[in-house]
């Protein structure tokens, strides 16, 4: 009986381990199973698009940015090729190996190297532009390295080139790379992560146009992501060109004139509102950034003192000095609050409250009237009838002349500049205008704060009659796609409300500041060309006593001069702005006219313009404050 029982139990605890096995085969099986249907037809797009990127990439491929052309078709901005450096993470099994010895190769720091890799690292088959412009040394080293470089490629595009360098930087302004914060804006539905667009300047404004539409490629990539092949290809469309308003000599000469000081120069048509030429030094080059700038260029560039990155021309905001007395006399005849004949009696200074105002001029001026005031820029004149006028009448006139706003040109932040009324200081300053207050903005100081674009437009409505024309910057579009031609008009003028009489008064004022012996912008008369104008010279810092000395130069006053010519028919109004230049009857006049003449050309010396005023007082005047 025993010897029967231990072989059955045996039997049986031999079959019980045969079900366990076999469910733990079904079981195991199974799972094999569950894995293989979740990763087909849960996880099978995922990992059949990971496979393609492993083998097969779709490229997309920057359009050529449209061409930038003057007002008479002279090029300013093009495109050349360039050769740029790309890394893709998820090519490279190190990427800890390989980007050291790739910085090495190019010569750039682990710095530099890891603030441009790291962007937007969690899509790891997106190409990070690391370099643009490589030499020719760099590409062969690349090149000759590729097999221990997985993940780097080099590729063949165009790069954005501004042909004369620094000229007419703030205008042009330079493109890069598009950033996250633009990408939410909502304004770059059409641009992918990577894409170029237009930073800064026209390059900016007119960015829909200029960029084209990006085209795309099909490769065939090996395991390092080396491109194998080209599979398809659809051609991006280039973008349109531009025409601008801007006259490519004048622009010239302006940079010309100015040299190496600090400032700005604008010159508009007053007929239409065409920028002619725009100037702000010191300047960059474009071609700098556009290319990418490294973050040790980018902080020199913002520590640099002459702030070369401001477009003094819409955001430079100064005290316009005497050039607002055009706006005061303006002010004075249509309020009736002086007549042309309307006399001041000036001894060299104006006794107001418990102070002297004191004039420009030691000794005064004597007996003037509006026109002499203006000629010799007698500030006791107006510092009368500043006062007799009020600053919120004065605030009143200079808006109606622009100043103390934008202008609404096509770039991005002007700035506005400051007007100062009563109801400004109380809500500014908590405080009550006081009237000494009135006398320093009479004569363009105090408070008062214009731009260049501003003066500009300013004095391009006193050769006008009154009419504003909004400035613009764009001529001409090409569209590429239909070979046509898109003329832009110009928009209507706007007449402000002053007399055609107060102009006469005024403009004939401002063309004695010029001809008249005892005018303050001598060094403006030209034998070719009758000229309009008014000089300024804005403290930067007053000395006690209101008497100005020997100060360093980044305390020195700014130099001012508005103007228009001809006298007769205006084709041109300027503005020249010497920062820290001193006056400007000696510093910015003689500018304008080299501006002048070259935009008006060499002609037959022209009569001298008639000035019908009193007789000047026999003090001979040899500058102005």
């Amino acid at each position: 009986m025993r010897e029967s029982y231990f072989p059955q139990e045996e039997t049986r605890d031999l079959q019980s381990r045969i079900y366990w096995l076999f469910g733990l085969i079904v079981l195991a099986l199974f799972g094999l199973l569950m894995r293989a249907w979740y990763l087909q037809a849960v996880k099978g797009k995922f990992y059949h698009e990971l496979s393609e990127n492993n083998r097969i990439r779709v490229v997309e491929t920057a359009p050529p940015r449209g061409l930038i052309y003057d007002r008479n078709g002279n090029l300013l901005v093009n495109n050349v090729p360039s050769f740029n450096l790309y890394v893709v993470l998820g090519d490279m099994p190190d990427p800890a190996d390989v980007l050291p010895r790739l910085a090495q190769l190019i010569e750039m720091s682990q710095e530099e190297m890891t603030r441009r890799v790291t962007f937007k690292k969690e899509d790891p088959f997106f190409p990070i532009k690391v370099k643009d412009d490589l030499t020719m040394k760099e590409v062969a080293l690349v090149e000759g390295h590729g097999l221990d470089l997985p993940g780097v490629k080099i590729e063949a595009e165009f790069k954005r080139n501004a042909i004369h360098g620094t000229l007419a930087a703030h205008l042009l302004g330079y493109v890069g790379e598009v950033t996250q914060a633009q990408l939410e804006s909502g304004l770059y539905e059409n641009v992918k992560r990577g894409g170029i667009i237009g930073q800064y300047g026209i390059e900016q404004t007119f960015d829909a146009i200029i960029r084209g539409t990006p085209g795309q490629k099909r490769i065939e990539v090996d395991a390092l992501g080396h491109e194998i092949r080209v599979l398809e290809v659809n051609e991006p469309l280039r973008g349109d060109d531009v025409f601008l308003t801007i006259d490519l000599n004048v622009q010239k000469v302006a940079e010309e004139a100015l040299g190496n000081q600090n400032g700005a120069i604008v010159a508009v048509d007053p007929k239409n509102g065409e920028m002619l030429a725009m100037v702000s030094h010191p300047a960059f080059n474009p071609n700098l950034l556009s290319q990418g700038a490294s973050s040790r260029a980018w902080e020199a560039l913002l520590k640099d003192e002459g702030r070369p990155l401001t477009n003094r021309v819409i955001h430079g905001q100064y005290p316009p000095g005497s050039t607002f007395k055009i706006v005061l006399g303006a002010a004075l005849l249509e309020t009736k609050e002086a007549t042309p004949s309307s006399r001041v009696e000036c001894r060299g200074f104006l006794p107001f409250g418990n102070r002297n105002f004191k004039d420009w001029k030691r000794g005064g001026h004597g007996s003037v009237d509006l026109h002499r005031a203006l000629v010799e820029s007698c500030d006791v004149y107006f510092y009368e009838m500043g006062n007799r006028l009020g600053v919120d009448t004065i605030s009143k006139f200079s808006h109606l002349f622009g100043l103390g706003q934008p202008s609404g040109i096509e770039l991005a932040s002007e700035k506005g500049g400051l007007i100062p009324s009563t109801e400004w200081k109380r809500q500014a300053r908590k405080e009550p205008w006081y009237p000494g207050e009135t006398l320093s903005v009479s004569i363009g100081q105090g408070y008062v704060t214009v731009t260049p674009l501003q003066q500009a437009l300013m004095i391009s409505m006193v050769a006008n009659q009154g009419v504003f024309h909004s400035p613009q910057l764009l001529k001409k579009i090409w569209d590429h796609e239909t070979g046509s031609i898109q003329e832009i008009p110009t928009a209507e003028g706007k007449r402000i409300p002053v007399s055609p009489e107060t102009f006469r008064v005024i403009q004939n004022a401002l063309a004695g500041v010029v001809s008249d012996p005892h005018g303050t912008a001598g060094g403006a008369k030209s034998q070719f060309v009758s000229m309009g104008g008014k000089t300024g010279t804005a403290q930067v810092i007053g000395l006690k006593g209101g008497v100005h000395g020997k100060l360093p130069d980044k305390f020195a006053d700014h130099a001012w001069f508005v103007a228009f010519a001809p006298v007769e028919s205006p084709k041109i109004a300027m503005v020249v702005l010497v920062e820290n230049g001193g006056h400007g009857g000696s510093t910015a006049a003689p500018l304008a006219k080299k501006v002048i003449e070259a935009y008006l050309g060499v002609v037959p010396p022209l009569e001298p313009l008639t000035v019908k005023s009193p007789a000047p007082p026999p003090t001979p005047v040899r500058s102005e404050g």
